[in-house]
């Protein structure tokens, strides 16, 4: 399975931000110049993702990284493989003490 953005976590880490940094959904129209809020809503509840232009404003505004307002599944994917590899290494040394 290969990594992919997840919309709805996504969102909720912008309204997140959006709410840290004191910004209302008319404050991100205005600053995007967006003719109407309905995209921005659409972003925070999961429906689609900004543009890459529209995130590229957004993470300056809120002064964080695209990479920190986004979120996706790749570090599940990578919890999940852990406990494999911590069995695998603890098969390799018993066999190494063994000998």
């Amino acid at each position: 399975m290969y990594p992919i953005i997840d919309k709805i976590k996504t969102g909720e880490k912008i309204r997140m931000l959006m709410e840290a940094n004191g910004y209302s959904v008319n404050d991100i129209q205005e600053y995007l110049g967006l003719a109407c809020v309905q995209s921005i809503y659409h972003w925070l509840n999961g429906s689609c993702l900004p543009s890459i232009d529209n995130l590229y404003a957004l993470s300056d505004l809120l002064n964080v990284s695209i990479d920190d307002m986004i979120c996706g599944n790749k570090l599940e994917k990578i919890d999940q493989n852990i406990p494999d590899r911590v069995l695998h290494y603890y098969d390799k040394l018993k066999d190494i003490i063994a000998a």
